[in-house]
């Protein structure tokens, strides 16, 4: 015992000379991202064990097999040290039961604890030789572990920028928690996780859905038309097949010369599945007689920007970092896909021409003109930098054409972020156990003649594969790099990983309202990135932050938020997503919205028509209630029918203020003056105002048409 007694003794005057030592040290650690253990440091106690070399799989299952009182660092079982307890100098002292670490050379400690990943980490920061320990905060030095067992596609690229990062790869998953859940598809290919970050968010899917992406857009248009004109004007088959071909007949019956084309995408389509081009309504494809699918018809863009003579979209990847506070980043680089047939107008002899109209990947790729190409800016896949260095070489304003596209974006997820909010307050309700979210999303945009952006859809799951298909012989397929896409897609994904690294993730909102005067341009940075403390041997951030840089230039837009907050309110917490008869009455009391000319009995009447109408377009919810949808156009409805004779964002704005002001216990006039602050000065332009005789009538964007005539005009 005396013995034993002797050696803690000594072991902990070493301890001390060290932290004695430590005091003196300035130096700084390494980047968070080298591994944490030097490989020159042995373990005290250590037992005799072969050495192995294993990959991740085997370390896993020999982890969950090993003894309780080992664990693994770096392919090395390492022993607990009993806990002992002992006299100190100054007093008494224990003995952790954390591994003591000899540093080879010296006869100094090193202390750690272990984490919950099964790796030490050391709770001093050691520098040549020496130890920082208490009286500096210390850091956590160990690998961020990623869990890609659910990540099923693409995941060369996403395994490429987790080596780079020097991070932990779980691809067979793991029993305890990991930093990073990779999903290939959705939020729900795990249903078990309780902490951590996932890369879906609930909902996402649905919302970027063809008709729930229409829908979301055209809310805003009723509200902002002008800002929201980037979006083609759309219809909603089949339920909107008669409007559709009554606004179609009369425009040709106003108009003899104008031959519009329409782009018919069907609801959960992809890669170019099922997509068409008609020039008239009975044109429209019913398969043995059934009815018309669910699907999206929109004005089909006729004077698209050609590069030699090749029409071509945009691929840009957006990370939605959060949605509370809402933090937006665009890829700083894209692709730029391009048809493989020169484009010529649409008529009745080329609708069908897919390789000429289409500008899909998936679909190109198998025509024989398709060219693979290892340069960023030849072929039939290119980077967009390239892009814009040809417009840059012809006189055009490249930064302006990058605001336009800024804009788009910032503007499309401020019309997702109210219903997503739903749909994630369904799943993790706050105050639950559950983790936080992230997500790449894939923006199709096209550039008219007139180098107007225009948005063509947005992709939940783009496709982040890095090789392609080759034929070496007859029926023999190989996986050859694309240098092209190895290019924008690895530093977007690991740039990602980057900003969602939780051992340097900072909150750099520096308030709810910042960035900028709304008269502030939004300005095209080439050189400035968000440092977020990552190691020096990265490349700089690809990913540029809009938004909230640039909150205070699009603020104003954020109404519909408004009302999902005040539907959120009355909704609860109890993972449903549709609002019950009787909390639609409570939200009309408790703002008081009902008198002696809107009676509860109205009230309900409303209720039971605008519902019964959205469970009609929505077939495939199994929930009864009112939808988010649904409460929007309620809340307009009654925003029209309390303030008359005024623009329909000026009905909605005062509407707010009174349901806001009620429900926080304030007095609001009976007609206030409309409060302008909350609209653009900009664009004090919209559609005239429309009173609702009932709900159950035409909403407002079904308005007679103005097709793109002028648009093509300005073309």
């Amino acid at each position: 015992m005396s013995d034993h007694y002797e050696r803690v003794k000594i072991e902990l005057q070493q301890m001390k000379e060290v932290e004695n030592e430590a005091a003196a040290d300035e130096e700084q650690l390494p980047p968070a991202s080298v591994s944490p253990i030097p490989a020159d440091v042995s373990f005290t106690a250590r037992r005799d064990l072969s050495k192995s070399s294993i990959n991740g799989r085997s370390r896993s299952k020999s982890r969950s097999k090993a003894d309780g009182r080992e664990r693994q660092v770096n392919g090395k079982q390492l022993p607990y040290l009993t806990p002992q307890k002992s006299d100190y100098s100054q007093g008494q002292s224990r003995v952790s039961d954390e591994p003591n670490l000899h540093i080879k050379g010296t006869a100094k400690l090193l202390k750690g604890k272990t984490a919950a990943n099964g790796h030490v980490e050391s709770c001093q920061r050691q520098t040549d030789g020496k130890c920082e320990h208490h009286g500096k905060e210390a850091k956590k030095r160990r690998a961020v572990t990623v869990d890609t067992s659910k990540a099923k596609t693409s995941l060369e690229a996403l395994k490429m920028s987790i080596r780079q990062l020097k991070w932990k790869e779980f691809p067979m998953g793991r029993r305890t928690a990991c930093d990073i859940y990779w999903h290939g598809v959705s939020f729900h290919d795990n249903e078990n996780i309780i902490s951590g970050q996932v890369n879906k968010f609930p909902g996402m899917i649905e919302m970027l859905r063809k008709i729930n992406l229409s829908r979301a857009v055209r809310t805003m248009q009723e509200l902002f038309p002008e800002e929201y004109n980037f979006y083609p004007r759309s219809w909603i088959l089949p339920e909107e097949y008669q409007l559709f071909s009554t606004q179609i007949r009369l425009l040709k019956d106003n108009d003899s010369t104008l031959k519009p084309t329409f782009i018919v995408k069907p609801d959960s389509g992809s890669q170019g599945d099922g997509i068409y081009l008609i020039r008239d309504p009975a044109d429209l494809r019913v398969i043995s007689g059934s009815p018309i699918k669910q699907s999206v018809v929109q004005e089909y863009i006729q004077k698209p920007l050609l590069i030699d003579k090749l029409k071509f979209d945009i691929r840009l990847y957006v990370l939605v970092r959060s949605l509370e506070p809402l933090e937006i980043y665009i890829g700083k680089e894209g692709l730029s896909r391009f048809c493989t047939e020169p484009y010529q107008e649409p008529s009745q002899k080329n609708l069908s021409h897919v390789f000429m109209h289409l500008t899909n990947y998936s679909l190109n790729v198998h025509s024989g003109n398709f060219v693979h190409s290892d340069s960023c800016s030849t072929g039939s896949k290119r980077t967009f930098s390239s892009v814009l260095y040809r417009l840059a070489s012809k006189g055009v304003d490249i930064k302006k054409v990058w605001s336009d596209i800024i804009a788009l974006v910032i503007k499309t997820v401020i019309a997702l972020e109210p219903e997503l909010k739903v749909y994630y307050q369904a799943d993790i309700p706050p105050g639950k156990p559950g983790p936080t979210c992230f997500q790449i999303l894939g923006f199709d945009i096209l550039l008219m003649k007139n180098l107007k952006p225009v948005l063509l859809e947005v992709n939940a799951n783009p496709s982040m594969r890095i090789e392609h298909e080759q034929e070496v012989s007859p029926g023999v397929f190989e996986y050859v790099p694309s240098p092209v896409d190895e290019e924008v897609k690895v530093g977007v994904i690991r740039d990602t990983l980057r900003l969602m690294d939780p051992t340097q993730r900072k909150q750099h909102v520096t308030s709810s309202t910042g960035g900028g005067s709304p008269e502030e341009a939004i300005v095209v940075e080439t050189g400035s990135d968000e440092k977020e403390g990552l190691a020096d041997s990265l490349p700089s951030l690809c990913l540029k932050q809009v938004f909230p840089k640039y909150t205070k230039q699009f603020n104003y837009l954020r109404v519909v938020e408004r009302i999902a907050t005040i539907f959120l309110r009355f909704l609860g917490v109890k993972g449903t997503m549709r609002l019950g008869p009787t909390s639609f009455r409570t939200f009309i009391r408790n703002c008081k919205l009902s008198n002696s000319s809107f009676s509860m009995a109205s009230v309900d009447i409303l209720y039971i028509d605008i519902t019964r109408r959205w469970a009609g377009m929505l077939p495939d919810s199994r929930e009864a209630g009112m939808c988010l949808q649904a409460f929007i156009e309620a809340f307009f409805y009654l925003a029209a029918r309390r303030f008359k004779a005024l623009l329909l964002r000026e009905q909605v704005l005062l509407l707010l203020e009174v349901c806001e002001g009620a429900l926080e216990g304030q007095s609001h006039s009976e007609k206030p003056r409309p409060h302008r602050s909350h609209t653009n000065p900009a664009s004090s332009q919209s559609s005239a105002p429309t009173t609702f005789s009932s709900p159950a009538l035409t909403r407002r964007r079904h308005q007679p048409m103005q097709l793109s005539a002028k648009a093509n005009t300005e073309n």
